[in-house]
């Protein structure tokens, strides 16, 4: 996205990664309790805005999100918060 943009905007990922996974050593027997702190993911559910931008005509934020859309793993839409112009 930001490379299509080319500094032109202001892009905001609205989420966080603030939920820590955990994960066992290989090889280590069951038992003795839970792992040790691995990675963190960010929860999403259905509805949530992951991206804004600002400073960059429609047709550009677009093109940018749908490039942006093909990398992420879920059905995606575009949003905006003026009405389009018809």
């Amino acid at each position: 996205m930001t490379r299509h943009v080319k500094r032109g905007g202001k892009i905001w990922i609205r989420i966080f990664p603030d939920r820590p996974t955990t994960s066992k050593p290989a090889e280590t027997r069951m038992g003795s309790g839970k792992g040790a702190p691995d990675g963190w993911v960010a929860v999403i559910r259905p509805g949530r805005i992951l991206f804004e931008m600002e400073g960059v005509t429609e047709e550009i934020a677009r093109e940018a999100l749908r490039l942006a859309q093909m990398k992420l793993s879920v059905a995606s839409v575009f949003v905006s918060r003026t009405p389009p112009e018809e």
